[in-house]
């Protein structure tokens, strides 16, 4: 697989077939046995999820995984760890919540208090805070009403026309081709099909034969 600089390319498949695995292994939560990953030109494999953190590639997990007992605020804070330059943090925090206005009226609120849609709209704002050169989204849309769904979307269409790296795992398979320039289709860890939106979209080995039908029309 490659992603060039200011592509959306999304990653899909069937449950199990290594679409968080990919991921994870890219940001450096697992450890690949063999193969290479490289950024950049430079190799990233056996460097700590930190380390990859500061190279520029952020990770909006599956789940979200913001911390519920902190608050918004503190939260979004927590993505700009990195960050030395306290005038650049106060500007940069007050764009991201300008864009997710919902933050805003909640930033002071514990974030658990926050609907799915809007917990999702968090840990892509804290994620974004890092200054990311690439963004890999875990199913963004997973368990959200098809409205939010919607606006997550308009979301990641937003970055992507602002040149923000995109490597997007999603289960809601057309979707997710339909959203992104190039898309992988994986299955038991092998890529089996690959092309760009319009080409995935008339092929009709990629609505039956590797997804399954009730996948490809969701």
């Amino acid at each position: 697989m490659h992603v060039d600089q200011g592509e959306a390319v999304s990653i899909v498949g069937p449950n199990g077939a290594g679409k968080s695995t990919a991921l994870n292994t890219i940001s450096g939560l697992v450890r690949p046995s063999r193969g290479e990953i490289s950024f950049e030109g430079s190799s990233i494999v056996g460097k700590t999820p930190e380390q990859i953190f500061r190279l520029g590639i952020g990770l909006v997990p599956e789940g979200r995984r913001i911390f519920g007992t902190l608050t918004v605020g503190e939260n979004l804070q927590l993505g700009m760890m990195s960050h030395t330059d306290r005038s650049s943090r106060d500007r940069e925090l007050e764009q991201v919540v300008e864009r997710f206005p919902i933050l805003k009226d909640y930033y002071g609120a514990p974030a658990d208090q926050l609907s799915g849609g809007e917990q999702q709209q968090l840990a892509i704002a804290r994620a974004l805070l890092g200054r990311p050169r690439m963004m890999l989204l875990d199913e963004p849309s997973l368990g959200l009403a098809p409205m939010l769904v919607k606006r997550v979307f308009e979301v990641l269409e937003e970055l992507r026309e602002e040149g923000v790296t995109i490597l997007l795992v999603e289960q809601a398979a057309k979707r997710a081709v339909q959203f992104a320039s190039r898309s992988y289709v994986l299955r038991t860890g092998r890529v089996v099909l690959s092309g760009a939106r319009e080409e995935l979209l008339a092929t009709a080995d990629f609505a039956h034969a590797y997804l399954g039908a009730v996948e490809a029309n969701r």
